[in-house]
């Protein structure tokens, strides 16, 4: 494994340019002989910085990111974050879902960023490349304090998850939406359980996920779900679209988004040697389907799409619009939770 190669190139924010973002003398290796971690690895890092800007490239409609973890032990099999893990010489494969690098200084370093006078302001989003509400955060709880430090500078923020522990921070989420934008999506690309077991085995069942979405609806929180991925020839058919769409619709969601699987270097390799267990005789459809790059073609994925978008009409739901997400309705003053006491922070000299 290797650290010393993890380098900030923008220098921005806080950050040293071209400096690690964490030296190897300060990484701490830890196996938890309990149960839920069973076979997983955590690698505790102190970062030094923790505001990340996405490509120019980038298909994403945001230009910052936080990621407290790499690597994930929800293990899906499709996931495209899985290439980030040969940045430090690990397994894209069993090693992204069994060795899980921890920044456990995020929150104070995420304070310390967010008070630079170089910072605007902008939106951050979370959960975008691993999931930072997966099992390692019911241990770690990182995530509470960087909602705080985002609330106590009423910066805008959006979070997409697979994990119910969410719910944990819900009295946060309802305290941060009172002064700052707030988006909450969960990701459900289908509700069949033969499918989820073999190819997110990691995560909490679909009906978990939108109990996720109907309890933070019953607090006044709008939750959107994005559909993803939507698996060809494995849950695009109309009955199973149907299916997922009306569970979403159920769920209250305020929105669904359908998003078509897609293959980037990394996660193609395993997603398809994972076909090849499961389902054989998909492999040829696939290397024809997939033969232009990581993405379906255009026709297919509009096809899904217009499908999802007419079933999402149909029970009342309907794609995101800009902002639709972001507003929680502000609990009334008898509703509001006391305010938590303030924890120490810890001085940096970086």
């Amino acid at each position: 494994m290797r650290w010393e190669n993890l380098t900030d190139e923008s220098g921005g924010h806080g950050r040293t340019p071209d400096g690690a973002l964490f030296g190897a003398d300060a990484v701490v290796t830890r196996i938890f002989d309990t149960p839920e971690f069973k076979g997983i690895t955590f690698h505790e890092v102190r970062a030094r910085s923790i505001l990340n800007r996405v490509p120019g490239a980038s298909r994403m409609p945001f230009e910052w990111t936080v990621n407290p973890y790499r690597g994930c032990s929800h293990a899906c099999v499709y996931c495209f974050a899985r290439k980030t893990h040969s940045y430090l010489d690990l397994d894209t494969g069993l090693g992204f879902d069994s060795q899980i690098v921890v920044k456990v200084n995020a929150p104070e370093v995420l304070r310390r960023q967010l008070a630079s006078p170089r910072w605007g302001g902008e939106h951050v989003a979370m959960g975008t490349n691993v999931d930072c509400y997966q099992r390692a955060e019911g241990r770690y709880r990182l995530m509470p304090g960087i909602i705080d430090a985002l609330t106590e500078r009423a910066n805008p923020f959006s979070i997409l998850t697979k994990g119910t522990l969410i719910l944990r921070d819900l009295d946060r989420l309802v305290r941060a939406a009172e002064v700052t934008d707030v988006g909450i999506s969960v990701s459900v690309g289908f509700t069949d359980p033969g499918l989820w077991r073999t190819v997110e085995p990691g995560t909490p069942a679909p009906e978990r996920r939108l109990d996720v979405v109907r309890t933070l609806g019953e607090h006044g929180i709008g939750c959107a779900v994005l559909m993803a991925p939507v698996i060809p020839f494995l849950s695009d058919q109309p009955g199973q679209l149907r299916d997922t769409v009306r569970a979403i619709a159920e769920s209250g969601a305020t929105s669904v988004t359908p998003l078509v699987l897609h293959l980037r270097p990394g996660a193609r390799e395993w997603f398809m040697s994972w076909l090849g267990e499961h389902h054989p005789h998909l492999v040829a459809r696939y290397e024809r389907l997939y033969a232009g790059g990581s993405y379906a073609p255009t026709w297919y994925q509009r096809r899904v799409t217009r499908q999802v978008h007419e079933l999402a009409r149909e029970y009342g739901i309907g794609p995101t619009r800009a902002g639709a997400t972001r507003r929680i309705r502000p609990a009334r003053p008898d509703e509001r939770p006391a305010e938590p006491e303030p924890e120490p922070t810890q001085l940096t000299l970086m």
